[in-house]
């Protein structure tokens, strides 16, 4: 069964509406982390609406699990993870005018070049993955250029408003899955999963962590933060 990082963006989205101190996305993962989270996950975006700088250094200084740090292929954000030095950066798309992540990194129509140069000059401890949608040639391009993650993106699937699409995209994330695995890519997951639709993914060939945030801020509201995580560590594992 795959593991839990928790992603505390939206902690930080309902501090930032109101640009004052709380809630703290510290404090947030530090609770993640005593219900059964293995990591926490952030994005630090270029527009800088949720997570702040400040709030990478607070985390690295004090999660004892994995700190994943999400950031578009840039090289600024390239930079920032120089120099923090997180457990894993995932790459991910980015547009100013998307309420969240619209769709994987399109590896076929990048600057494969940029990437590689850049992945040879962070710390050879950090592990890095590519947020790609569900297709084998994105796969194979992920393999390529020599990350040794992927995260399937779910988005498809967690959209779906009847159970034949549900199945449909099930298939193609686990056709996905079967062939990261043959080429010798590690498998995360995540994007839209709740509470109703996670226990499905969780049977992915090869899937190790899942990346959820919004689901979990959502249910906090009504049972408490640890709660949320508690609840969604006991779907996925059981």
């Amino acid at each position: 069964m795959p593991k839990l990082c928790v992603n505390v963006d939206h902690v930080a989205t309902i501090r930032e509406a109101r640009k004052t101190i709380e809630p703290d996305p510290i404090d947030a993962a530090i609770i993640a982390e005593k219900a059964g989270a293995i990591g926490i996950t952030i994005h630090l975006r270029e527009d800088r609406r949720h997570i702040q700088d400040k709030d990478l250094h607070s985390l690295k200084k004090v999660i004892s699990g994995k700190l994943n740090l999400e950031m578009a292929p840039v090289q600024e954000m390239f930079d920032i993870s120089s120099i923090l030095k997180p457990d894993q950066i995932t790459l991910v798309p980015e547009k100013r005018q998307e309420v969240t992540t619209e769709g994987g990194l399109d590896l076929m129509n990048f600057d494969l070049n940029f990437l590689q140069r850049n992945f040879r000059n962070l710390d050879k401890d950090i592990l890095v993955s590519i947020f790609i949608d569900p297709t084998i040639k994105q796969i194979n391009i992920a393999k390529e250029i020599g990350v040794s993650y992927i995260e399937l993106n779910t988005a498809a699937y967690s959209e779906c408003d009847s159970e034949e699409c549900r199945t449909k995209c099930l298939n193609e994330l686990f056709e996905s899955a079967n062939h990261a695995l043959s080429i010798g890519l590690r498998i995360h997951a995540g994007h839209g999963l709740t509470y109703e639709n996670v226990k499905p993914v969780c049977n992915i060939p090869g899937l190790e962590e899942l990346n959820i945030g919004h689901s979990i801020v959502s249910r906090s509201v009504f049972v408490g933060f640890e709660n949320a995580v508690k609840e969604m560590v006991k779907l996925i594992h059981y």
